[in-house]
């Protein structure tokens, strides 16, 4: 099969189509799925950046998010057969497979049926995104109708589903965004309050549109400054949630003094610790959400398609711009 696969660091230039043994099934439980699509995410690039940092292959293909049709299932698969469509997230850690390939090999604990309304290469965009956004709000910060919440770069991959979900959930949302086609973008989805971030104090924003109170809810979708501003700008006994490691200059005081619950989101721990728990109920989050998407109640952007072989120029993409939604690689 063609995959795009490293034995080291390399650069998005080097990255290149290889021929590689197709997997075959050795567990009752495993499902063989042949690609149409992979999402492409930032873990991807860190992973080419730092191969060493992280517990993969000795040749290990790129990848996390993926759509296809099962082609070959276990003697334990009963969920999935021959000629299913599905989507799933199976990043390429401790002996897995990534999805920039013709061809993956899963465990029938990430699969979920692909919703019906949505191409290959939309379904693609959604997994990684879908669970970080559905976790950070409701299994760590429990969000419920009526809270205000603000979401961090509103236009990215995590951040305009975590805008549908929570709006979807009674949520009023606010979201921080650097250009006007963003925000157009993020009215349509139904968010309240639009802060460019360039121009406007976010702090100073939010405030204002809380009677001086802060959100329930502050998403932190960048890091550094953003969560230190996330920290003010949340209210007493409100919730602060993070899918980036803090700094050691992070300044804890005013958490400390607002008694803010603070979070951290990886959606990654299962495939890191072997959860077959947890991968479970992240499939379930997938398939709770497909009614949604082929209702139109959740949709997902996608920025720009490149075909598996420009891998390289779709990593460079996603490093020189800031997009709206996703980037995807098509697989022919």
């Amino acid at each position: 099969m063609q995959a795009i696969a490293i034995s080291q660091s390399v650069s998005a230039e080097e990255l290149v189509i290889q021929d590689l043994p197709k997997p075959e099934i050795n567990s009752d439980r495993q499902v063989l799925v042949r690609l149409k699509a992979a999402g492409i995410n930032p873990l991807d690039i860190k992973i080419r950046q730092n191969k060493q940092g992280f517990p993969v292959e000795p040749q290990a293909i790129l990848g996390c998010d993926g759509a296809g049709i099962v082609e070959q299932t276990g003697s334990a698969v009963t969920a999935f057969k021959p000629g299913d469509a599905v989507f799933f997230c199976h990043p390429g850690l401790n002996g897995r497979q990534g999805t920039y390939a013709e061809y993956a090999l899963v465990d029938q604990a990430v699969l979920a049926p692909k919703p019906e309304v949505l191409s290959f290469t939309q379904a693609a965009a959604i997994p990684l995104v879908l669970i970080t956004a559905w976790e950070a709000l409701f299994d760590r910060a429990s969000l419920q109708s009526g809270n205000r919440v603000l979401v961090e770069a509103g236009a990215g991959g995590v951040g305009h589903i975590a805008v549908q979900l929570a709006v979807k959930a009674g949520a009023r949302v606010a979201t921080t965004v650097g250009s006007q086609q963003k925000a157009d973008y993020l009215k349509q989805l139904g968010a309240e309050k639009i802060i460019f971030y360039r121009d406007q104090d976010v702090v100073d924003e939010i405030m204002q549109w809380t009677g001086q109170t802060g959100v329930d809810i502050a998403f932190d979708t960048i890091g550094d400054e953003v969560l230190q501003r996330c920290l003010s700008s949340t209210r007493c006994y409100g919730d602060v949630v993070t899918i980036l490691t803090p700094t050691a200059e992070t300044d804890w005081s005013e958490a400390r003094l607002k008694n803010i619950r603070f979070s951290q989101e990886l959606m990654l721990t299962p495939f890191f610790l072997n959860d077959h728990e947890t991968m479970q109920h992240q499939s379930d989050i997938l398939k709770k959400c497909t009614e949604d998407f082929n209702q139109s109640r959740l949709s997902v952007k996608v920025a720009k398609v490149f075909q598996l072989e420009h891998a390289g120029l779709a990593h460079q993409y996603l490093e020189q711009q800031v997009p709206i939604g996703k980037v995807v690689l098509e697989i022919n």
